[in-house]
């Protein structure tokens, strides 16, 4: 899990730094996109129940975004 964290937080400030760069608005899919292209071949799926690694990686984003998943106990 530490690891597709550390995978999301480059790709958010990837595209953050091309979104202010740009002045294009990205959406946390695109962010996700990039994520799941960076993964290796035959990287873990993560998947738990209704939830998909995409919607893993989805939280994930939203969380770093807002700062969420920096605060304690988080």
């Amino acid at each position: 899990m530490r690891d597709l964290i550390a995978r999301t937080e480059k790709a958010v400030e990837s595209v953050a730094t091309l979104a202010i760069d740009t002045n294009i608005t990205f959406k946390v899919d695109d962010i996700v996109d990039a994520v799941e292209r960076a993964l290796p071949a035959g990287y873990p799926d993560m998947a738990t129940g209704e939830m998909t690694r995409r919607d893993l990686i989805a939280r994930l984003v939203q969380e770093i975004l807002s700062g969420e998943i920096y605060e304690e106990g988080a």
